[in-house]
């Protein structure tokens, strides 16, 4: 049985409630569209960071981007705030001051439209997306309209978001997209966060320097970095400062699967974060690994990737003309 509202009251905030088998997911589409809870009821599980005492303004007060699943349209990096695209140049704000970085965009932090709500069988649909134009504060800085979309399925098999980037724009639309997406740690109430490890598919590491961007240097993977080929790479407890490496494939249960296997050694519970493949990076980081939670950060492109020398093959770079779509997906299950 699914079961849909539109007009969830969620900490205080609209929110679309989405309910299908054994998951209850929570979308705050006036809070960028992001999955502010995702719950497993039957095994007493939360995927997302969650925290039942905290509030929406908590959450604005903070950064919306620990929180849940927020999804990032021009993610991560951008030296000094410059972005170079193939027939322009942008200058967006530098609000990583201490680093001299622009960081994140601004798509997670404005207010979307929701398109969809409803039941389609066994399943739970919700659509929501956000349209950029000359209305927007940073349209001056940014002037290149574009629409994205997501959708949302909740069903037996889990939560399934796919996104869509539509350019509208005369001159090349950068494409680079990533979820922040924050692991809750424990997954299972009154659980061990120490019993949280976690598998990540790698092939080797992109060099960062001092200011968290790439040197463009690829290195061999050394006995850390294997930590996360192997599964043993404990979640939390423990600093993991933008680990970033470009994404391989992996089996899971005898077959192959190009995604993040996080497991909770205690009670035999397993999250699955299954990715399309056009996500060719992943970027761990874990807030000092004290904060009850972790980020398995899936990313089709390298931090700073339209000011990298590096061919677009080898960086994840894509542009979008006028009418162009980018489409990309991914699903968390527990098992």
């Amino acid at each position: 049985m699914a079961r849909v509202e539109s007009e969830y009251s969620f900490k205080g905030v609209k929110t679309a409630y989405l309910e299908a088998g054994k998951y209850r997911a929570v979308i705050a589409y006036t809070m960028g569209s992001s999955v502010l809870r995702l719950r497993d009821e039957e095994n007493r599980i939360d995927v997302f960071r969650y925290k039942e005492e905290i509030t929406a303004e908590d959450i604005d007060n903070t950064a919306r981007e620990i929180w849940g699943l927020p999804t990032l349209y021009l993610p991560n990096r951008f030296d000094r705030g410059v972005l170079k695209t193939s027939d322009a140049v942008y200058n967006l704000p530098v609000n990583e001051v201490d680093l001299q970085n622009h960081l994140h965009g601004f798509v997670q932090k404005r207010s979307h439209k929701l398109e969809l709500c409803e039941v389609q069988g066994d399943k739970a649909v919700c659509r929501t997306s956000f349209e950029f134009d000359e209305t927007d504060e940073m349209y001056a800085c940014f002037p290149l309209k574009f629409k994205i979309s997501y959708t949302f399925t909740l069903s037996d098999e889990g939560l399934k978001q796919e996104i869509e980037l539509e350019s509208r724009a005369d001159k090349a639309l950068p494409v680079s997209i990533c979820t922040h997406t924050c692991i809750n740690a424990p997954i299972v109430d009154g659980g061990d966060p120490a019993q949280l490890t976690f598998e990540v598919p790698i092939g080797k590491r992109c060099i960062l320097d001092e200011r968290c961007l790439p040197t463009e240097e690829l290195r061999e993977l050394d006995d850390y970095d294997k930590l996360y080929k192997s599964g043993e790479m404990k979640a939390v407890l423990h600093d993991i400062s933008n680990d970033m490496y470009t994404a391989e494939e992996t089996t899971l249960d005898g077959a192959p699967f190009y995604g993040v296997i996080i497991t909770d050694n205690q009670s035999g519970r397993r999250i699955i974060n299954e990715v399309s493949r056009e996500f060719k990076f992943w970027n761990m980081w874990n807030d000092k690994g004290v904060n009850g939670y972790f980020c398995p950060e899936p990313m089709t492109a390298m931090i700073n990737s339209a000011n990298l020398s590096l061919p677009r093959e080898v960086s994840g770079y894509a542009e979008l003309q006028k009418g162009e779509v980018f489409k990309c997906w991914q699903r968390f299950e527990v098992i």
